[in-house]
Order: C-alpha cells, then sequence, then structure tokens
C-alpha cells in the first residue's frame, strides 16, 4: 500500500487512491480539518456565484411555481423573500449547517454500526472527520458548477446547474417537476462517496467488503427509496 506523509497530498490521492489515505487518516491527527475547509470554500463558492448570477426576478417567479396553489398574499409574501441579499445569507448560512447536521448524523451512523467490530478503536470524531474525506468527491462537481456558472450568459440559469453531474440536470427537468429535488439528488458524487465510504470501512474495521458495503449504501437505500414514494404518491 502506498504511503501519504501529509494531508494535503491526501486530499489528492482520496481520488485515485483512497485505501492509503485512509490508512494514513486513521493513524494521523487533525488531517480532517483539510477536506473539512476545501468542501466547505467550494460548496459556499458556488453557492455565492450562482445567488449572485441568477436573475432573482425570475428565479422568484420559478419557485412561486413550483408551489402548490397560493393566495396572491402568500405569493408577495414569498417574492418579499426573494431578494439578492436575503438569498445570499439564507443559502450560505443553510449550505454550511446542513454539510456539518448531515455529516454529524452521517458520522453518528457509521459510529454505531462498527461497534460491533472486533477491533473496534475509533470514536465519534474519528468518523465525523472521515465524513468529509468521502465527501471530497463534491468538490470536483462544486468546480464544475462554478466554471458553468461563470460561462453561462443566460442570468435564467436553474439551480439544477448547482449538481451538474445530477439527473435533474442531465434530464433538464424544471423546478415545477415532483421529481425535481429526487433527481438533483441522484447524481453521480453520491455514488462516488458511497464508494469511498465502503473503503474506508474495510480500511478501519476487520469487517469484510460485502458488510462494508452493505453499511455504506443502507441509509442512501432506505432514504431515497422512502422518497421515491412520497414523489409517486
Amino acid at each position: 500500500m502506498h504511503s501519504v506523509s501529509n494531508p494535503f497530498q491526501a486530499c489528492n490521492d482520496i481520488f485515485f487512491r483512497p485505501n492509503g489515505v485512509f490508512n494514513a487518516v486513521g493513524e494521523k491527527n487533525n488531517w480532517s480539518w483539510i477536506p473539512f475547509i476545501i468542501v466547505m470554500m467550494i460548496t459556499l463558492a458556488s453557492q455565492y456565484l450562482y445567488v449572485n448570477f441568477v436573475d432573482i426576478e425570475w428565479f422568484a417567479n420559478i419557485n412561486i411555481a413550483a408551489q402548490e396553489a397560493m393566495s396572491p398574499a402568500e405569493e408577495d409574501q414569498m417574492r418579499a423573500f426573494f431578494n439578492r441579499n436575503t438569498l445570499m445569507i439564507s443559502q450560505l448560512i443553510g449550505a454550511f449547517i446542513g454539510l456539518i447536521v448531515v455529516n454529524a448524523i452521517f458520522a453518528l451512523y457509521l459510529n454505531l454500526t462498527t461497534r460491533s467490530d472486533d477491533s473496534h478503536v475509533f470514536g465519534y470524531t474519528d468518523w465525523y472527520g472521515f465524513t468529509w474525506w468521502v465527501s471530497m468527491p463534491y468538490v470536483l462537481t462544486g468546480l464544475i458548477s462554478a466554471a458553468l456558472i461563470m460561462l453561462s450568459g443566460d442570468h435564467q440559469i436553474s439551480p439544477a446547474i448547482l449538481a451538474p453531474l445530477s439527473l435533474s440536470y442531465a434530464l433538464g427537468l424544471e423546478m415545477s417537476s415532483p421529481w425535481f429535488a429526487f433527481a438533483q439528488a441522484i447524481r453521480i458524487e453520491l455514488f462516488w462517496t458511497i464508494y469511498l465510504t465502503m473503503v474506508g470501512i474495510t480500511q478501519w474495521t476487520s469487517f469484510s467488503t460485502k458488510k462494508a458495503a452493505i453499511i455504506a449504501t443502507a441509509p442512501y437505500v432506505i432514504i431515497y427509496g422512502i422518497w421515491a414514494v412520497i414523489a409517486l404518491i
């Protein structure tokens, strides 16, 4: 197995040789701050670029159109919310807190499901750091998203551009579609993250690859399965 000598090398190798990265991260302290900063910076930067670029009046109209029947007063209230400053603050705060909370929950899940391992040596904070390493594929799509926004000549661009490798972007779904949010969540980096999670679990535990794959895949199968049923209803 190749050696990883520093967290910056690990941020590069996580895409190509993740086994060595998880082996090194399991032995080093504080390395996970680097992917945390990188993931946050790219995520917030793409959100900032989108809100700063999009036609706000058009964006308000498509969001209102995507809602169920609303009274004129409710439409006016919602339209008042969609000014650039308010939207910017809500998007940036939402993205920042959302990533922290989602990874915290995922870390708790990983910590609980790996406690049966005979060689269990990693605690909750270790798994929380782990979640930022498996989130690194989102950095690549964040960069693609930022590039697409900056190259766009049309300010009326769908928020699907924030997930350029998603099903919603590929199919060109409108926000009014009941499948828009679901399809936007189905993206290449999701499957990449599942794969990295499986690899990491096999490195940090004595579990078989099959068991690691089940642990890595299970929450997504359950969540997306329920989501799909709700969308159908």
